[in-house]
Order: C-alpha cells, then sequence, then structure tokens
C-alpha cells in the first residue's frame, strides 16, 4: 500500500519529531533560572572558549539537505537511461566487432542526448542555488557579556540571543525577555497572522503531553520562538536550546534527505521504453536466425541482425526527449521560472490535481485590514478614523496590523486627522491585557482611544456608539455583538475592537485603571488577502482539466475565506485531526472528493499527495514553507517560489519567479506540447520500426539476396532520426493541449500494432515493383533492389512524421512548422540523391532509372491514403490519436 511505503520512509523521522516536541514542551514549562542552569549559562552568555568546545560536541547549526552533485556525477546520472545503455551496449559490440560505421553513428547519437541533457540540467542548478543567497545567516549573540554579530552555523546550545524585528530566528530559541514580540510562523504551520511571543507562560496555560497532542502543541508554545520563523516585531533575548537537526525545522527537513519517489515521467518512461526493449529482444534473433539459415552466411547475418536492433531502437528517444524538455525549459525561463529537473516539465502538463498551500502561493502573505464596522457590521469611516489615530500615536514597535490600519488609512485620504491632536499619554500593550491605549488631547478635552482583542474590550465597555448615540451595554446587545464577531471570524477574518472614552478627569500619566466604562465604537477586520492571479490562474487550471485541492495548516474559517476568494467551491473542509487513524484507501477515496483540508501538519499533507498519486493521478504540490517540504517532494512536480524557505527551494522541481499565478498555465501548456511531441516521435518510431520489421521478414524469406546491407539500414536510420530532431519546435494541435495527458505503454503498443503493417504493405509493394517491374531479383542485381527499397522505405519513414503528428488531414487542416517542415524536405531530398553520388557508390547503391520514380510517387500518394483512413478508423474506435 502506498501509505505502509510512506509510513515505513518516515517512521524514524516522525519519532525524533515527537521526541524534540516533547523536548520543547518541557523546556517551555521551566522557570528560566531553571534554563539557564541545565545548559550551564548566564545572562552574560558563553566564553568564547566554551562555545568553541560546544561547537565539537554538538556540531554546526546547519540543517540536512541534499547537496546538489558535482558536475562529473551529474553528467554520469544522464547516463542512467534504459536506451542510452543499450546504445553503448550496441556501440560497444560495434567496436568488438569493427564495425565502425555504425559505432561512429550510435556515438554520435548518445553524445548528442547526454550534452544536451548534463548542459540544461546543471545550468538550472546553478540558476536555483543562486536563489539561496538570499537567506539571511548572522545572528546577534552574547559572548563573554559583549553582543557579537556571528555566523548562525557558530551558535551552540546555551548562547544567549538577541532577536529583533527582521531577523530569521537561527535555532529553537527559550524566550528569557521580551516586549512586543511577534512571530511569523507560517513557513512551519501555514497560519498567515502573526503569533504573539512572550517570556513567560501565562499561569492558565497548560500543554498536553498526550502522544496525540505533540506534533500539533510543541509549535503553539508562546515562550518559544522556532528555528525557520522570523521576528515581525519587538525584541527579545534567549537561550538557544536546540541547534541544526535537533531543532524542530531540522527535523523536518532530514525526512527530505534521500532518493526522490519516482514520478509520473518516470514511470511511463521506464514502461515504454521496456516495452520496445521487449520487442526488439524478440524480433531480432528472429530475423538473425532466419538470415542465418536461408542465406547461409552466419556473420552478413548477425551484421544485419545488429543493425535491426539499431533500426529498432528508437536511439533518438534520448535526444528527442531531452530536446523537448530543455526546449520547454528556455520558454518557461523566458517566463521567469526555474525549472531545476527537466523531467518537472512533462510532469507539469500531465498533472490533472494542483495541490497548493495557502499562504504565500494563493494568498499575499501580508495582513491588510479588509472591513472597519460599527457595533451592527455596517462599514464605518469614524471607527477606521479612531484606530487609525490609535495606531499612529503609539510609540512601540508597530506590529503588523498597526502597518495595515496607517496603510489604509492612507488609501482613504484621512491623512492629517493626527494633527487635530496632541498626544498626552499611552499605556502599552501587554500580554495578560491583550489591548493598548492612547490618550490625546484635542480642544482641551481628553480622548482615550483603546485597541484590541475583542473579548477583553468586552469585558471593560460599559455604553456602546448606536449610530453616534450613547447606548448602554446589555446583555441582549453583547450576545449580539458576539454573534457578529463570530461570522466576521468564520469568513476568516481577526477581529480588533475599538473602543474611546472621555476622560473628565485630566492628568498627565494614566494607568490601566483607566481602561473601564470605555465606549465600544466598532471593530477593524483583517485578513491575508488573495492574489490578484490566483482567482484566473484557478479557472485557467480548472479550463485546461486541471483541478486545485488545498491544503493548508491554517484554520478553517480562514481556509473556507480564502477558497472562496479564488473562486474555489467548498462543501467540507477535512481536518488533519480526522485523517489521522483514516486507513489507506478511505483517505485516497476522501482525498479524490475533498477540495480543502485544514489544520494539516506537513507529514499530513504529503501523505494525502500520495494518496492521489495512488488513485492513479499525477499530482502537482505548490509550497514555500517548511511544512510544504516533504509534499514538494513526494510530488510528481513540486512548485515553490523564490521567496521560499531553503528547504521547499531545494525540495521544488520548478521556483517561480513572478508573482503572477498565471505563469502555472502557461507551464501546464508547455508541459503539454513536451509530451506531445515526445509521443509523437515515439508512435512515429514505433510503428515504423514495426512495420520494417515485418518487411524484413519477408524479404528475407523470399530474396535470394540481403534486402538491404547493414549500412544502408545505418545511413537510413540516421538520416531519419535527424528529420525528427525538429520535432521540439513543431505545432501541437488546440484538442491535444485541452487536457491533462499521461504515459500509456497499452496506447503505444496498439497504436504499433494498427499503424505499423500499413508501411509493410507497401514495403511489399515496392519488393514486387523492383522484383518483377525492374528485375531486380539476382545477386547480380541486389544493388537496384537495395537502392530502390532505400529510397521507398527512407521517404516514407519520413512521411509519417507529417501523418502521425496530427490527427487532422496534414498540410491541409494542420500543417506542421517550419523547422519540421524543411528538415523533413531536405532528408527526403537527401535521400533520393545519395544512390546517384559516390557516396552512394561506395556503400553499394547505385542511380535508379527515371522509370522508377512514378512508380515511387504512387506508392507514396497510396501509403498518405490508407495512413489517413487507417487514422479516421482508429480514432472512431479508440477515441484517441497521440
Amino acid at each position: 500500500m502506498f501509505t505502509n511505503r510512506f509510513k515505513n520512509k518516515h517512521t524514524n523521522q516522525d519519532d525524533t519529531i515527537k521526541q524534540i516536541s516533547s523536548r520543547l514542551i518541557e523546556i517551555s514549562s521551566w522557570h528560566y533560572d531553571d534554563v539557564l542552569e541545565e545548559y550551564d549559562t548566564t545572562l552574560l552568555g558563553l566564553s568564547n572558549a566554551e562555545a568553541t568546545l560546544r561547537q565539537a560536541q554538538h556540531g554546526s547549526n546547519r540543517i540536512i539537505q541534499d547537496k546538489a552533485p558535482a558536475w562529473y556525477m551529474q553528467l554520469l546520472a544522464c547516463f542512467k537511461n534504459p536506451f542510452i545503455l543499450i546504445l553503448l551496449g550496441l556501440d560497444l559490440f560495434s567496436i568488438i566487432t569493427k564495425d565502425t560505421e555504425a559505432a561512429i553513428i550510435i556515438s554520435v547519437m548518445v553524445t548528442i542526448s547526454v550534452l544536451i541533457s548534463f548542459t540544461q540540467e546543471y545550468r538550472s542548478q546553478r540558476t536555483a542555488e543562486k536563489l539561496k543567497e538570499m537567506v539571511k545567516s548572522t545572528a546577534s549573540v552574547i559572548r563573554q557579556s559583549a553582543p557579537y554579530e556571528i555566523d548562525m552555523e557558530a551558535l551552540v546550545p546555551g548562547d544567549i540571543i538577541h532577536l529583533s524585528a527582521g531577523d530569521l530566528v537561527p535555532a529553537d530559541i527559550r524566550l528569557l525577555t521580551s516586549k512586543d514580540l511577534f512571530a511569523s510562523e507560517s513557513s512551519l504551520t501555514g497560519e498567515a497572522l502573526p503569533v504573539e511571543k512572550q517570556d513567560t507562560l501565562p499561569r492558565h496555560a497548560q500543554f498536553s503531553t498526550h502522544k496525540r497532542q505533540l506534533r500539533h502543541s510543541a509549535i503553539e508554545l508562546p515562550n518559544m520562538c522556532y528555528m525557520g520563523t522570523n521576528i515581525i516585531s519587538g525584541s527579545a533575548t534567549g537561550i538557544v536550546v536546540s541547534t541544526g537537526c535537533r531543532t524542530y525545522f531540522g527535523a523536518m527537513a532530514k525526512t527530505l534527505v534521500g532518493s526522490r519517489p519516482m514520478t509520473s515521467f518516470d514511470k511511463g518512461v521506464n514502461s515504454v521504453s521496456f516495452l520496445l526493449i521487449r520487442f526488439m529482444l524478440i524480433m531480432v534473433p528472429i530475423i538473425f536466425f532466419l538470415n542465418g539459415f536461408t542465406k547461409g552466411d552466419w556473420l552478413d547475418a548477425f551484421f544485419f541482425g545488429l543493425s535491426v536492433a539499431v533500426g529498432l531502437t528508437p536511439e533518438m528517444l534520448p535526444v528527442i526527449v531531452t530536446s523537448n524538455l530543455a526546449k520547454g525549459a528556455n520558454t518557461m525561463a523566458r517566463n521567469k521560472v526555474v525549472v531545476k529537473r527537466l523531467n518537472a516539465i512533462q510532469n507539469f502538463g500531465a498533472m490533472n490535481i494542483l495541490c497548493t498551500d495557502k499562504t504565500g502561493t494563493l494568498t499575499q502573505d501580508k495582513i491588510v485590514l479588509k472591513r472597519h464596522l460599527d457595533i451592527h457590521g455596517h462599514e464605518d469611516e469614524n471607527v477606521l478614523r479612531y484606530a487609525y489615530l490609535n495606531s499612529f500615536h503609539q510609540t512601540g514597535l508597530k506590529n503588523l496590523l498597526d502597518v495595515a490600519v496607517l496603510e489604509h488609512a492612507e488609501l482613504q485620504d484621512i491623512l492629517g486627522a493626527e494633527l487635530l491632536y496632541q498626544k498626552v499619554d499611552e499605556i502599552p500593550f501587554d500580554f495578560n491585557r491583550r489591548r493598548m491605549s492612547v490618550i490625546l488631547e484635542k480642544d482641551n478635552q481628553h480622548l482615550l482611544i483603546c485597541k484590541g482583542a475583542m473579548e477583553e474590550l468586552l469585558r471593560i465597555c460599559s455604553h456602546v456608539s448606536d449610530q453616534g448615540q450613547l447606548v448602554p451595554m446589555t446583555d441582549e446587545i453583547s450576545a449580539d455583538i458576539e454573534q457578529i464577531v463570530q461570522s466576521l471570524n468564520s469568513d476568516g477574518l481577526r477581529v480588533v475592537a475599538v473602543a474611546t472614552k472621555e476622560l473628565r478627569t485630566q492628568s498627565d500619566q494614566y494607568t490601566v485603571h483607566d481602561e473601564s466604562d470605555l465606549t465600544l465604537i466598532g471593530y477593524i477586520c483583517f485578513l491575508d488577502p488573495a492574489k490578484e492571479s490566483a482567482a484566473p490562474a484557478i479557472q485557467a487550471l480548472h479550463d485546461n482539466g486541471v483541478t486545485v485541492k488545498v491544503l493548508t495548516g491554517d484554520n478553517e474559517a480562514v481556509a473556507r475565506k480564502v477558497c472562496r476568494d479564488v473562486g474555489l467551491h467548498v462543501e467540507r473542509i477535512v481536518l488533519g485531526s480526522e485523517i489521522d487513524d483514516m486507513p489507506d484507501h478511505h483517505l485516497a477515496d476522501l482525498a479524490e472528493q475533498t477540495s480543502v483540508f485544514a489544520k494539516l501538519n506537513p507529514l499530513q499533507k504529503a501523505r494525502i499527495v500520495s494518496a492521489l498519486q495512488s488513485k492513479g493521478h499525477t499530482v502537482g504540490f505548490m509550497g514555500d514553507g517548511i511544512n510544504d517540504a516533504a509534499s514538494l517532494r513526494e510530488a510528481d512536480v513540486g512548485i515553490s517560489v523564490d521567496t521560499a524557505v531553503d528547504i521547499a527551494k531545494e525540495s521544488a522541481d520548478i521556483i517561480l519567479l513572478e508573482k503572477s499565478l498565471m505563469v502555472l498555465e502557461e507551464g501546464v501548456i508547455e508541459g503539454r506540447k513536451t509530451f506531445g511531441n515526445i509521443i509523437k516521435y515515439i508512435k512515429m518510431t514505433a510503428s515504423s520500426n514495426f512495420g520494417n520489421v515485418f518487411s524484413v521478414l519477408g524479404a528475407s524469406v523470399f530474396l535470394p539476396f540481403m534486402p538491404m546491407l547493414p549500412i544502408h539500414l545505418l545511413i537510413q536510420n540516421l538520416f531519419y532520426d535527424i528529420s525528427q530532431l525538429s520535432i521540439p519546435w513543431d505545432n501541437m494541435d488546440k484538442e491535444f493541449l485541452s487536457k491533462p495527458r499521461k504515459w500509456d505503454a497499452k496506447s503505444i503498443g496498439r497504436f504499433m500494432l494498427c499503424i505499423g503493417p500499413i508501411s509493410s504493405i507497401f514495403d511489399y509493394s515496392t519488393f514486387f515493383v523492383m522484383y518483377y517491374v525492374f528485375a531486380a531479383n539476382t545477386i547480380g542485381e541486389q544493388s537496384l533492389f537495395q537502392s530502390g527499397w532505400f529510397i521507398e522505405g527512407l521517404l516514407s519513414q519520413t512521411l509519417i512524421v507529417h501523418m502521425i503528428r496530427t490527427q487532422k488531414i496534414p498540410f491541409f487542416q494542420s500543417r506542421a512548422s517550419w523547422p519540421v517542415l524543411l528538415l523533413t524536405g531536405l532528408i527526403m531530398v537527401a535521400g533520393i540523391c545519395i544512390p546517384f553520388t559516390l557516396l552512394g557508390e561506395e556503400i553499394g547503391l547505385q542511380p535508379l532509372p527515371l522509370s522508377y520514380f512514378p512508380w515511387l510517387i504512387g506508392i507514396l500518394m497510396g501509403y498518405c491514403l490508407l495512413t489517413q483512413l487507417v487514422k479516421t478508423w482508429y480514432i472512431r474506435k479508440f477515441n484517441e490519436w497521440l
């Protein structure tokens, strides 16, 4: 079962995460003096000598990542392809048997394929590496009483560090002191809003150590800051309690190291490769023995069998696949998309389900003020004015909510309102009250404006402002307000209350005791808004047959609101706690039917991706946090953004450099073009080779000589392959691009059986013409026979490019691109000319009489007509072509 594989892979790491979680919960409950004692340090910090000893004991503060392999290892990896390995085997055999021409031709094919693949992937890897330089890499640490700015990797457990706004948290930290501290933990949890942090636990806080809750409670501790998160506002000092792989972040990163699961592309290429290899292994021995027994020359039969093996091997498949993928990568690079792994291009096109995180992918990861409402939930500019005055005049570090108020007020043209007031005093924010107040003076009157948590302000408000009228607070009004706030919360909005009080007794200093008998004015509501491009991008993906599912660590209400904003229909939201003990097959069925999952931990996200894959879906995942990294790695194609955390970019196959999500649709279309052009080559080659085998079998039985010399087969095959090098630049019919496409070995086998024998019919027609009309029926006339079949075989193979590339009528309803037209035309002319040249004479061909060419034209026209008729039948019968 898929989840058994997934669970076995992650069991040890999951146990490690639980152990780390338990340790963090334990440390958070200690008095900070006990923490200092545990880590044998003081507020003055460690000595440099002690820090050096601990560095040797605990190692560098570095998380485990998959390192990019050396260039020579990347080069060697490019040879890991079934057909490349077969060609190398044939090449070696050709060298041993001194078949120089075959060895040169095969070597050129292998070299071209490997160099294209290596160059493109190496260049993309280098581009991705440069993105890592954007990450902050220093920390402010106190050692021997003095502050230092040191490399994050030099931190050790017991170090005392200072955190301030804009800092990346460099390790797991137990706070010792804090002031107005807010941290963004969206990279770990998916929660968009910043989290309040404080240096001591509230008295009522209890953290369960029950096994089922460890994973969730460990990253919700208010006096702990975690590696990989960042400080939004405020300042703090703390003690480093764990570094590197022993941090929560590092433990998650360890799950991402090692071999990646096989993607849809890998499985598809392998299935097609082994189908064609099995066919080759069956047919080549038959042809070898048949020629050996009928002609008596076993050495010639051996070389002919070897040439047929080369001909049957779609040796240009690695070149065509790599060229297609490289062209797709270059096209996407122009759209500011970095493709780290070329195979991801085709997986992008085959993707029929895109799972995405919410924060930073569908949303802007930026808090904005969405609404300013009176107590009845109606828009009221007066509420915005008071909120603006509170945020503007406060002297503490402004958090994201204050910034959002000020920015919104600027948009509403109320700048200047603060000039009417003079600040008298301020009652700063603290975590127990969860509110802050400013006292302003206007016309010798003092006005207190308070802003804070809804439940805290309701407790200290004795009146409400109802359309400008002062009305006493009643239980009924309070219940109505709570219902309105609950409704706003259900829309995913974070609600902050605004209240005022006219102070009759004036003072120069005010205290929290003055925050009583307030008048509730209304509420301001905040949200992490959806990206403008999210809704059209999701619609475009839907129109192209891609289903979008949201997997988020955020809460249900926020997830529902964002999904509604981006046009996703939500019937039911499944929570992470609901799927923990769910059997594999039930989760797979549920994942297919559900659009939104909320409150997920990282391994639950990855398990859902695996569940969908087990149902035969090609699954993409888009995310930007450490909580997304496991899913990015598990998916067929992982998509991240340049502002993502390092681990997410490391795990992703594709990195978006543009904020607009419309590049997703462009990537899907480019992936389908790439796949379409690859499948063209495979079906062309498979059907052509299959037909040639029947032709060779028949000719070997009734001809007293070889139907074609090994060198003829190799040159014909080389010319045919050259004609197909332009396929990556060919057009694709719009009908083909309208839905996801997957590899299907059965479809290719069926296509080969139905279309391949058509060419044999006209090969036998050519045999008949050459044997009876031109009397090329003796060993002395074999050169004439071979020349006639050489030209007909090459031209029919080249024409098949145009017949198979579209399900429409070629040249009329669907025309190939100019590169395809020019190259196939050039190859056909060259093929006709070869028997008339010195090269033709050297390889045993001879000029053909002019009377041969009307027969050739008739045979080729009949071939095109019959192929089109069979194509029409095939499409009606099987409802597919490419």
